[in-house]
Order: structure tokens, then sequence, then C-alpha cells
């Protein structure tokens, strides 16, 4: 493997050995879940753990502990999500005001602080979009 992340790495090393997450998370008495957060790099081995999952992949602890620390991309999820989440709200305050005028019950100042929520996450975002 070429530098490989350590989430990668177990992965690899996993399905060479013919386990699944759930065969794996069974010897480390542990969840399936949390070998699934380790494989995408979403968490990492709690380290009283890495022993017994080094010893079950067949490797030393050092090629364990050398494999990259943090996944290439980054943070990208985190920033990912608040992207989404900063384009979806306005179109959700636009909803909300729609809706709400059209049950009757929207009064002005209601309506302008959605719609201000929406303008200002448009703007936040676009500022990120800057970065």
């Amino acid at each position: 493997m070429n530098n490989p992340s350590m989430g990668d790495m177990i992965s690899t090393l996993r399905k060479e050995k013919g386990m699944t997450q759930k065969d794996l998370a069974d010897r480390l008495n542990i969840t399936d879940k949390a070998v699934s957060k380790w494989e995408r790099n979403l968490a990492f081995p709690d380290t009283a753990t890495i022993p017994g999952l080094a010893e079950i992949l067949g490797i030393s602890v050092e090629e364990l502990m050398n494999a990259k620390s943090i996944p290439e991309h980054g943070h990208k999820g985190a920033s990912y999500l608040l992207n989404i989440i900063l384009k979806a709200l306005p179109t959700a305050m636009g909803i909300a005001v729609l809706v709400s005028s059209l049950l009757g019950e929207l009064d002005r100042k209601s309506a302008f602080t959605m719609l201000g929520i929406g303008l200002l996450s448009v703007g936040i975002y676009l500022l990120r979009l800057k970065d």
C-alpha cells in the first residue's frame, strides 16, 4: 500500500482476511458501526483497541500507526454539509413564508425575520465561496 489512510488500510486488510465489518467488530468487542467509521475515515480506533486490531489484521502496531492519520479529504465533509445547509436554508425560509401566508398565519414581522434568515445564510454561503 502506498501510504494509505488508516481507514483504507483497515478496510483492505480486513477484506484480504475475508472478514466482514461485523466479524472484525465481534473479535474486538465493538460495534460494526465503529469499524465502518474507521474505514470511512470519520473516526480512529481507540488506543486500547489498536494492538488487538493490528494483531487481527496481521500487521504491527507501528505499521498501523504509520498510516495517514488525516484523510486526504480532511474536513471537507463538514464544510460540504455546512454549504448544503446554507444553500437549503433560504429555500426553507421562503417555503415557510409562502405556506404561512397561504394559511393566513403570517404577520409582517415574522415574514421579514424568516426572509432575513434566508438572506443571511445566502450571504454567509457567498462569503465562504470567496475563501
